[in-house]
């Protein structure tokens, strides 16, 4: 009789059942799996192995066959050891083949039969749930797996636990409860930047609407500070958007705890960052930083820094909020739906418009350097924003201005006119407003839309260009709590486009 298992293989954030079929058969002694394994499913016969040998078990001198269903489908990770070994013990009639039909199992074995975290068990519980299955993880994913309600959930630490539960010596307890990814105690105030006040109010509009923001300055303007103190201003992840951003933590095995992610992402990967690192792929294809960041902030310091092909693989994730990975071997879709904040020099050396500290190559090295940012990623950025150098009698006065929490109600406020504005549409915040949405949203009167036509002639705004405008100035007028967008929200809005116009 032949012993099956059920776990899963991943595409993307998706879960493909996986059938693990065991055999053991006269002939030569002999371990072999197939089934399209990587190199470490390959190795789980001998993490096997050496788990069973650790409970006083040895494996027959007999040919065991591991298959993994469906043969084409090529299976990556180590969570397959715990679905081989229960198969192998049923086969040896350890435990019986009707004690394992219920569940879906993943789970790492170390060679002393503990059983270790995987990545990947939210989702692997979803499926277990739509299958009416209960789920067999690690101790350290049980938390995880409840948030998928799955019918039953063992958590053993161990292979022995498990091997006595199935045969009723032992109960396992259910993990008491589901664990949400605490909150950072503390978050930087906005009130400890000192001046820049414009480019506050830049970061306020940013927040309230999800828009993109470029910041362009001199080293030490205040540039990254500004951009640390943008997720204090957004609001915590609904359930729909906590659900899809855990997922795809889990899938790249960056949950140690288990829990709910509800605070919205903010990733900073370094400017030498590679292609596959900032949007996905490589060769186990995983989510890149975009993905990572999905329902947050993806910030890019030093941005000209980044290679140039790697910057404009960004643009297309930015329009449609997700990203496609290609290979010979796996096509594979992440969500990627983020807030991206840059902030950039104006030059090289950073002091481009400074006489006293200008490199002799102004305005040439300026030119070249911002040249690096190709014009349709740069038109994706709906606030372009210059961020002056300090004055120093400005650093030595005592902090002023409003605390984050007072901008923050005012964004929340915001969102909450957005969040019943666009109920029916399938749209969050004016950033994703599109076509007819924003049109009936803008709701322009003849002077603003007078305005904004005769701007975008002489400015030669394209298409995406003129849409951006339209929705900062919905974002402004929203913030002002108007009904309609006026010309004095329009105006305001143009001015966040000066970068592209200076092009």
């Amino acid at each position: 009789m032949t012993a099956r298992v059920t776990t899963v293989a991943f595409s993307g954030i998706n879960t493909i059942p996986v059938d693990v079929q065991v055999q053991m058969a006269s002939g030569l002694p002999a371990f072999t799996v197939v089934g399209l394994p990587d190199k470490a499913v390959s190795e789980a016969r001998e993490r096997v192995r050496s788990a069973l040998s650790a409970m006083g078990l040895a494996l027959p001198p007999k040919r065991i066959t591991i298959n993994l269903a469906p043969a084409d489908l090529l299976k990556e990770g180590s969570h397959f050891d715990l679905p081989i070994a229960l198969g192998l013990l049923a086969e040896m009639d350890v435990i019986g083949h009707d004690d394992l039909a219920g569940f879906v199992v993943l789970g790492e074995l170390g060679l002393d039969g503990s059983v270790t975290g995987v990545g990947g068990v939210l989702p692997a519980a979803m499926q277990a749930s739509g299958m009416e299955r209960g789920i067999i993880c690690p101790v350290d994913n049980g938390a995880e797996a409840l948030w998928a309600g799955a019918l039953e959930i063992l958590a053993p630490t161990n292979l022995t636990m498990l091997i006595n539960h199935l045969k009723g010596t032992q109960i396992l307890s259910r993990p008491i409860a589901p664990k949400v990814m605490p909150s950072p105690v503390s978050l930087p105030d906005l009130r400890d930047i000192k001046g820049q006040e414009s480019a506050k109010r830049a970061l306020e509009i940013a927040a309230a609407g999800g828009h993109n923001l470029l910041m362009s300055g001199p080293p030490g303007s205040g540039k990254s500070m500004l951009a640390a103190r943008l997720p204090g201003l957004l609001p915590d992840l609904d359930a729909r958007q906590a659900l899809e951003t855990t997922v795809i933590h889990s899938v790249s095995g960056m949950l140690p705890e288990g829990g709910l992610i509800r605070t919205r992402p903010f990733r900073t990967p370094h400017h030498s960052a590679s292609m596959p690192a900032l949007v996905g792929g490589g060769h186990r294809v995983r989510p890149g930083e975009i993905s990572l960041a999905h329902n947050g902030v993806l910030f890019l310091d030093e941005l000209p820094e980044f290679q140039r092909n790697v910057l404009d693989a960004l643009r297309q994730p930015l329009e449609t909020g997700q990203v496609s990975v290609a290979r010979a071997n796996a096509h594979v879709t992440y969500p990627a739906r983020v807030q991206l904040v840059a902030a950039m020099n104006p030059c090289r050396c950073g002091y481009l418009g400074d006489n006293d500290l200008a490199c002799t190559r102004a305005p040439r090295c300026g030119e070249d350097y911002q040249a690096r940012i190709s014009g349709p990623l740069l038109d994706r950025f709906d606030i372009q924003i210059d961020v002056p150098a300090v004055r120093p009698e400005e650093l030595d006065l005592p902090a002023s201005g409003e605390k984050t929490q007072a901008v923050r109600d005012r964004v929340l406020a915001a969102r909450e006119i957005q969040s019943y504005r666009y109920k029916n549409d399938h749209v969050l915040t004016n950033a994703e407003a599109d076509g007819e949405v924003l049109q009936n949203a803008a709701s322009l009167d003849e002077g603003s839309r007078g305005l904004l036509q005769d701007a975008a002639r002489q400015m030669k705004l394209s298409a995406r260009g003129y849409h951006r405008v339209l929705r900062v100035a919905r974002t402004i007028a929203d913030l002002a709590g108007a009904k309609a967008v006026k010309r004095g929200h329009i105006a305001e809005a143009l001015g966040y486009r000066h970068m592209v116009y200076r092009r």
